[in-house]
């Protein structure tokens, strides 16, 4: 499943984008999604302690319509986070002003902002813009895509997904934005995923986070978490279908898309040019295996050894020695692609260009075996190259 893939849209939703002027570029950055009265939302949100205005807002707006959401507007090239009480002033204003052109409460307008950090917030910007782009919503799938391509920053390409449910009585559809500063606790980037069946908050709010934990949480490109990530599921009910009648079928699907989504993010990671699949296998438990992968997908010399292809096994051991897990040297073994190139923890015979012609190729896998039990874990990273200096480097200039 891929952004190239059929797209199933749920019924009850339209979509708009429109350029506001938050970036230099005229390129649309201001994107809306209008759900029918009664739509049914849960989100998870970033675990950064210092969180954008948006956030703050959408938070505190879910909680006080008890799950209940109207439309969602997203901007991108300016992450209103740091700005103080005009940013949240700023937030809600749009939040207000959108609602009385929908004749709902502003707590039903959900905000996401991404962008850069510490910069005045144009809330005029925004506000000037609302009737035009909710005068060029629709319900069609090229309506959807001018969505995702708005949201975006340092991304390539915009990320979609979709599964139908029930022979396509309804579906499940995400759009996600993020190449960088991916890091997740809770959430990544921004994601918005879209379903027509009738549920109510707490269920939608079970499944996300049972499908985050297998997807979003189990990916890293640079190990630095936003300050605006947001997972939002929304539902229309409009299919008439009961999420509690199709439970499991609707988790599937939601994971798959999830997980698609997130495969979309770490291949489109800025600049990077390796996929890596980092397998940890014979942990105690989850948690312990996901400190080891987390560990070695953010070890800064062993993502620069794979922006070389370069098989050097004992920068990922030394990662797994410092992750904190009580690991026992002498069963510890690391895998390149099918080959073994360290046993207990030592130097073993293996041929160094075949391993080298393995990290080379797009995608590649490592697996460390720990020898503690018999828990197993998969976590999605990227290399780190030259060129992903260079962008961050000169991101606000």
């Amino acid at each position: 499943m891929s952004g190239s893939g059929p797209i199933f849209l749920p019924k009850g939703f339209t979509f708009s984008a429109i350029a506001a002027g938050m970036k230099s570029s005229k390129k649309p950055d201001l994107a809306l999604i209008v759900a029918e009265s009664g739509a049914t939302a849960a989100s998870l949100f970033t675990k950064n302690r210092i969180v954008a205005a948006p956030v703050e807002v959408g938070r505190a707006s879910l909680a006080k319509t008890k799950g209940r959401v109207r439309a969602v507007i997203v901007n991108s090239g300016n992450a209103n986070c740091a700005t103080g009480p005009s940013g949240l002033r700023a937030c809600k204003l749009i939040c207000a002003e959108l609602a009385l052109l929908l004749n709902a409460k502003p707590s039903e307008v959900f905000p996401s902002s991404t962008g850069i950090i510490g910069v005045s917030f144009p809330a005029a910007k925004i506000t000037s813009s609302l009737k035009p782009l909710l005068a060029g919503a629709g319900a069609s799938v090229e309506h959807l895509r001018q969505f995702a391509d708005a949201i975006l920053t340092t991304d390539t390409r915009s990320k979609l997904a979709s599964v139908p449910l029930r022979s396509g009585s309804a579906a499940i559809t995400g759009v996600a934005k993020g190449s960088g500063m991916i890091h997740p606790q809770l959430a990544t980037m921004l994601v918005y995923l879209l379903t027509d069946v009738i549920a109510t908050p707490a269920e939608l709010r079970n499944s996300l986070r049972k499908t985050c934990d297998q997807s979003f949480n189990v990916i890293s490109i640079d190990g630095d978490t936003s300050t605006n990530d947001t997972v939002l599921l929304v539902a229309s009910g409009r299919s008439r279908l009961e999420l509690r009648n199709v439970r499991k079928e609707f988790d599937e699907a939601l994971l798959d898309v999830c997980q698609s989504l997130s495969e979309q993010s770490v291949a489109d990671g800025e600049v990077a040019q390796h996929v890596i699949h980092v397998q940890i296998e014979q942990a105690k438990n989850q948690a312990e295996a996901l400190q080891v992968a987390r560990t070695i997908s953010h070890s800064l010399l062993v993502k620069t050894a794979w922006a070389g292809a370069d098989p050097n096994w004992g920068r990922l051991l030394a990662a797994v020695g410092r992750s904190g897990v009580a690991v026992e040297p002498g069963k510890i073994s690391v895998f390149i692609g099918s080959q073994a190139v360290c046993r207990g923890a030592a130097a073993c015979k293996f041929d160094e260009q075949r391993a080298h012609a393995d990290l080379s190729k797009p995608e590649c896998s490592i697996t460390v075996r720990l020898g503690r039990g018999k828990s197993s874990l998969k976590f999605l990273t990227t290399d780190l190259t030259q060129e992903y200096v260079k962008i961050n480097a000169d991101y606000s200039t």
